[in-house]
């Protein structure tokens, strides 16, 4: 696992303070850490790495594409990440690391936020797009990973954790009453809620998009549990045949 922060905010937030944040994180992602923070400092992205994929230090984080104009912060692992790779070389994409990180980059590169469908894996980011000024959020479709987010007045806050908010002296520290009431029932806060008040979990398969200048949070699902067969019954026959031919092959 990695440990992923993002700060979207007008006001330039205090190195220190995002240092901070970021290092609350270090449990997660003991190998290394990096910070990275746009030209205007309106958008500042950080990460605590486990490295997995391609250990050099080109894999670190956050990571940009070729052009300079995408940056990640990511957190899991995507297993139909060479597929996609060679997919994406036959359109003429181009990688300078080994890793599933800038599939990712390229991926959003070619098909928008529409390369969530094609991503198969457990995993949690946040990815800027300078040239929109939109920043991409996006969980897994069984929310393994955790994303957890704060909007408010203009700012934007995304974590893998609660501690990394905490660790950031600008948020109020206070507990929501129906997230405690939801812990105290039940030993865990379901769904969205969340026990800290203005903090809310991105659902799993769902992504959001955060438009910097009109301060507009967009959240859909990017995936849904298909629908049943609903000739169950009458292909059960087939299903019976195509089992015992599993079975004579073991």
């Amino acid at each position: 696992m990695c440990g992923i922060i993002g700060i979207v905010s007008r006001a330039r937030p205090e190195r220190d303070v995002v240092v901070q944040m970021r290092d609350s994180l270090r449990h997660r992602g003991p190998d290394n850490d990096g910070l990275w923070q746009s030209e205007d400092g309106s958008v500042t992205l950080g990460h605590r790495r486990l490295a997995i994929i391609d250990l050099l230090p080109r894999g670190r984080q956050p990571m940009s594409d070729g052009s300079g104009k995408l940056w990640i912060t990511f957190n899991g692992e995507i297993y139909n990440y060479r597929e996609l790779r060679r997919e994406l070389e036959a359109r003429g994409h181009q990688f300078r690391t080994a890793t599933d990180t800038e599939v990712i980059l390229e991926a959003y590169s070619a098909w928008g936020r529409d390369c969530l469908t094609r991503l198969n894996g457990m995993f949690a980011f946040g990815l800027y797009d300078s040239t929109k000024r939109v920043v991409l959020m996006a969980r897994d479709r069984a929310g393994e990973k955790p994303l957890f987010y704060c909007h408010k007045a203009g700012r934007l806050a995304l974590v893998s954790e609660l501690k990394a908010l905490m660790a950031d002296p600008m948020f109020q520290r206070q507990l929501d009453p129906e997230g405690l009431d939801y812990f105290l029932a039940s030993v865990y806060v379901p769904g969205v809620n969340c026990i800290l008040k203005g903090v809310r979990k991105l659902p799993p398969a769902h992504a959001a998009s955060y438009d910097i200048e009109k301060d507009h949070l967009e959240i859909w699902p990017y995936w849904q549990v298909p629908e049943p067969v609903s000739d169950l019954e009458s292909r059960s026959d087939e299903f019976v045949e195509e089992l015992e031919s599993c079975c004579r092959m073991l």
